[in-house]
């Protein structure tokens, strides 16, 4: 691993976390609306939870190569409470 890689991994880890942090916002900013569409409402908590799932496999294998794809994912591990 290098350092260049590992900060662009973290760059792209707080990235999604803050997008996944807006989307959940703006999900709850509907459902505080009486006047919300319902239709939109259910397909932004879809979406959102979609993204939020999604982006954990992205950024799981995202650091399993930043690590330098190790043996194993508990390599990975191992490193991280060093």
């Amino acid at each position: 691993m290098t350092d260049r890689i590992m900060q662009a991994y973290l760059d792209v880890e707080r990235a999604m976390q803050h997008y996944n942090t807006v989307l959940d916002e703006y999900v709850t900013s509907l459902q505080t609306h009486e006047a919300s569409d319902t239709t939109k409402l259910e397909r932004m908590k879809a979406g959102s939870k979609a993204m939020l799932d999604s982006s954990g496999i992205y950024l799981s294998y995202a650091k399993f190569v930043a690590y330098g794809m190790p043996e194993s994912e508990e390599l990975v591990e191992e490193d991280l409470q060093a």
